[in-house]
């Protein structure tokens, strides 16, 4: 009896030192504190031969190589340059960026904090990217996602920098909701 109890105990001994392996030992938290912070983790898990030449920010803040802080009382630059339409900007409390420095078409993503229904204001930016009409280019997919039910993520983009992108963002929020992930035409 003594050596099965003796055995069980190393048993269990043995599960629960297995149970910490595989965990990260710094994940990112769940529910980010700002958009800034949701870009500038994705944007920091590449490596320095995978960048590509990008800005953030908006047209006043403007961010070499980095993501920025947009200023969402420019609703004009926010539907020229992040689709969002007009009727919508009133929803977004705080919006961060990162765009391709050499065309909107090959890679743009915003992250909006909604102070209202962030599956509708999914649905919308889906739509205002798959309805928009485009020049100079088509982007190629289009990604919608919901990190922490209060922060929208639209990017859209060719492949060559939208998939690496999509990679590294469910890396960095792994439990973010994907709405729409899907080819533009």
């Amino acid at each position: 009896m003594k050596k099965l109890i003796a055995f069980t105990l190393c048993l269990v001994m043995v599960v629960a030192m297995f149970a910490g392996c595989g965990k990260d030992e710094n994940p990112i938290e769940e529910v980010p504190g700002s958009a800034l912070e949701i870009l500038e983790n994705v944007w920091a898990l590449y490596g320095e031969d995978e960048k590509f030449p990008v800005m953030g920010g908006d047209m006043v803040n403007m961010v070499d190589g980095a993501p920025g802080a947009y200023d969402v009382s420019d609703t004009e630059s926010m539907a020229f340059q992040l689709l969002v339409p007009a009727d919508q900007a009133g929803n977004i409390t705080e919006a961060a960026t990162l765009f391709h420095m050499m065309n909107l078409n090959n890679f743009t993503c915003g992250v909006f904090r909604v102070g209202g229904e962030s599956n509708n204001f999914a649905e919308v930016m889906y739509n205002a990217v798959k309805n928009n009409q485009w020049m100079c280019g088509f982007p190629d997919s289009v990604l919608v996602s919901i990190i922490g039910g209060e922060y929208v993520l639209m990017a859209f983009g060719i492949n060559d920098a939208m998939d690496p992108f999509e990679a590294k963002f469910q890396e960095a929020y792994p439990n973010a909701q994907i709405v729409y992930n899907e080819p533009v035409m």
